[in-house]
């Protein structure tokens, strides 16, 4: 086979000091995009028309048969697309070995990068109401044209310096079957509805769904049915997207529910009928395409970094923009530095300058992050505690709650903001069982009771760490009475009830179940306060931990006050919904 310029035989890219780098002797590489998918996006200089173009080289599988011919088909498809909303493909070449498919240069972001680029990976409502109707445009003009995408997700969704949203790679999706990448069926895993996967039979309504996807994950930052394989992606459509993190605008998220229906026969076969449902709870999409615009002439203005991908916030992150969402970071921030100022003294290799020193930066740091703040509490505390005396009983139970906080913080912790919060009030307030509230109010019930319970854990071992000036056999003492003592494990019980029943009462999402939750886990809570007295003085009056008791009362009703703040979670309740200050 003969070499291609700019790339050798066997498929590599040539040596970077090539004096100039030439696709199909005519195309000037200028910048490579990245390798995926199924192909690799150059952008090149037509040194003929003088012009920026954009060119997928594609592997043609010699054992599927797949000829230069049959790739030409599929490339005279996308060609005969022409709209505004779809990128233009300008010309087709094969060489036997690979094909080249050259296209309008976008000068802009995909979806993906913006994504990459925004804090928490979405979209503000608005923004998202123009890429759903631009897409929603080409989809309708191409369905028209009796063509399938079948490969929508965020990196085939162009956004250039005007706003302008166009999509990209019709007819790629069959031709990436046909050059053997059999595993995603013609698509990519995580978009594809389950026909597309098991390779039935597709038709408008795959596109609606795969579409769907893509704003789910633009108003969420999450896509909920991405998988390593077909097969775990399609067990995760059957059972659903789940409970987004944040509230949606009214009536979209039962719309996008209905789009993304395993059965194709619950999706709407008119993409357009799909958009307009959702338009009046996205709101102006005039007003996305210009914050779309800003976006990313912000990205341009400095090429080199817009090109590296994750890791840079372009806008003004929201939590800073509002007040209201500030004072979640301050207080978990403030609870990072009160539970640390505690622990770092008992850190031999910190002079107390330096702890102080660190504690205020881990604080910072669980200000930008608030999922920081509880692993850095937890690791300052097992640090302590082994260095006290490595091989003692207190150091053994220093790893296994280091075990268990890992465990918590890669299944609960990293997915909600509030969990590092919840985790650390029992560090810093006088009751193991002060995260209780918060769990309820901020967490599902599963994760609410797991961040109750080790927070119960954490706030117990820390208090009574403290108490005993870190002394080995001292703490080590004091933990084994505790939890030799019955009315330790029924308060714990009682507090994770509370977590538990609250954040299930509060599912049902309207304000008023928020509130009932709360009263129903106070009483839990403080029914085990008062059992756990009794137990401890049976046949006298109970000698109950009125500080407690009243702690978890003051906590509550501030929960009950921020429930009534937030509005309910399902903005489509109870009239206007607001947004999720806390949560965010």
């Amino acid at each position: 086979m003969s070499e291609t310029p700019g790339w050798t035989s066997s498929g590599e890219h040539a040596p970077a000091s090539a004096p100039q780098e030439l696709l199909l002797g005519r195309y000037r590489v200028l910048e490579r995009r990245g390798t995926g998918g199924f192909g690799t996006v150059c952008t090149c200089w037509d040194t003929r028309l003088m012009r920026r173009v954009a060119i997928k080289r594609m592997p043609l599988a010699a054992e599927t048969g797949t000829t230069a011919q049959e790739a030409l088909a599929e490339a005279r498809t996308a060609c005969m697309l022409g709209h505004p909303n779809i990128v233009t493909v300008f010309d087709f070449e094969a060489d036997g070995a690979y094909a080249y498919l050259v296209m309008e240069y976008v000068d802009g972001l995909n979806l993906a990068e913006l994504l990459a680029r925004v804090e928490g990976g979405r979209l503000t409502p608005e923004e998202c109401a123009h890429v759903l109707s631009s897409v929603a445009r080409a989809l309708d003009f191409a369905h028209e044209n009796r063509v399938l995408h079948l490969d929508i997700k965020p990196t085939n969704i162009m956004v250039d310096r005007q706003g302008t949203v166009k999509l990209a790679d019709f007819g790629m999706a069959t031709l990436a079957s046909a050059a053997g990448y059999g595993g995603a069926r013609g698509g990519t895993v995580g978009y594809m509805p389950p026909e597309q996967i098991e390779g039935g039979l597709v038709d408008e309504r795959t596109d609606v769904f795969s579409l769907a996807v893509v704003v789910w994950q633009s108003l969420t930052g999450r896509n909920p049915f991405l998988a390593r394989t077909p097969e775990e992606s399609l067990r995760k459509i059957g059972h659903g997207p789940g409970r987004p993190a944040r509230s949606m605008p009214t009536g979209v998220e039962e719309a996008l529910l209905a789009e993304l229906s395993p059965a194709p026969a619950g999706r709407d076969a008119s993409v357009l009928a799909f958009a307009d449902e959702l338009a009046g709870g996205l709101g102006s999409a005039r007003e996305g395409a210009e914050s779309l615009r800003e976006l990313v002439g912000q990205a341009e203005e400095d090429e080199g970094a817009s090109r590296r991908g994750p890791g840079r916030t372009l806008r003004l992150p929201r939590w800073l923009a509002s007040p209201g969402r500030i004072a979640p970071r301050a207080l978990t921030a403030l609870a990072t530095f009160v539970a640390l100022r505690l622990v770092t003294p008992a850190i031999g290799a910190l002079a107390p300058e330096a702890a102080a020193v660190a504690s205020l930066v881990a604080a910072l740091a669980s200000a930008a992050l608030p999922q920081l703040g509880a692993p850095v509490v937890v690791a300052a505390l097992v640090v302590a505690l082994l260095g006290a005396d490595p091989g003692g009983l207190a150091a053994l139970g220093a790893c296994a709650l280091g075990v268990a906080s890992c465990v918590w913080w890669a299944t609960c912790g990293l997915r909600e903001r509030m969990s590092s919060l919840a985790l650390l009030l029992p560090c810093c307030l006088p009751s193991p069982a002060a995260g209780a509230a918060l769990s309820g109010y901020a967490l599902d019930p599963g994760p609410a009771a797991a961040t109750t319970a080790l927070g119960y854990v954490l706030g117990t071992t820390l208090h009574l760490s403290v108490s005993a000036g870190f002394s080995p056999d001292a703490t080590a003492q004091a933990l084994l009475s505790a939890a030799a003592e019955p009315d330790t494990w029924v308060v714990l019980a009682g507090a994770v009830g509370c977590a538990a029943a609250s954040s299930a009462v509060a599912l049902r999402g309207s304000v008023a179940a928020g509130v009932i939750g709360q009263a129903l886990g106070l009483a839990i809570l403080v029914g085990s306060e008062v059992f756990a007295a009794r137990m401890e003085n049976p046949g006298i009056s109970p000698a109950i931990d009125w500080g407690s008791v009243v702690l978890a009362v003051l906590l509550s009703v501030l929960m009950c006050v921020a429930t009534a703040l937030r509005g309910p979670l399902y903005e489509d309740q109870e009239g206007e919904g607001s947004y999720d200050e806390l949560s965010e």
